[in-house]
């Protein structure tokens, strides 16, 4: 193996016989640029006519269809200045179930309108499960379904 020099600090390597170079360490060095780690990386198989699988040498398969676990947060602030780390977890795409019991009449409608507005602008939504319950989502969770005819009057004046 010969080489030379094109500029400072640059080498070039030449080879002297056609032999195949492989390129293996080439493609794990890309999958480990863009953060795949071996274990994620799938052999390729085919079967053969006798129905015993045969691996097909160094093509490689990524899964890209792994399901990310959503993980819900239960929150039972006691003042107002809770109110923005239920927001940094809807920032975060998970959704937060929000009790307000334990909080003031006008600190539980504070806390309301700082996460509707908060989650109107992440394209989210808010839903109310129970008295003093909520269940503010991000763009990314979907809620379907009503239970408002459970609701009673004593529930709709946390509200108003």
């Amino acid at each position: 193996m010969a080489s030379s020099g094109i500029g400072p600090g640059w080498r070039i390597a030449v080879r002297a016989s056609r032999e195949a170079v492989p390129i293996g360490n080439f493609m794990d060095r890309i999958m480990g640029f863009f953060g795949i780690p071996e274990d994620d990386v799938l052999e390729e198989v085919e079967e053969t006519e006798s129905g015993q699988p045969q691996g097909r040498g160094r093509n490689k398969v990524v899964s890209l269809h792994t399901q990310k676990q959503i993980r819900v947060v239960l929150s039972e602030p006691r003042s107002y200045e809770e109110a923005q780390e239920i927001a940094d977890n809807l920032k975060s795409h998970r959704p937060v179930v929000v009790n307000l019991q334990r909080v003031r009449k006008e600190q539980a409608i504070r806390i309301i309108d700082f996460l509707s507005g908060t989650v109107y602008a992440l394209g989210g939504s808010i839903h109310k499960l129970g008295s003093h319950i909520f269940m503010c989502t991000p763009a990314n969770v979907d809620i379907q379904g009503t239970i408002s005819d459970m609701l009673n009057e004593d529930t709709k004046d946390l509200l108003r």
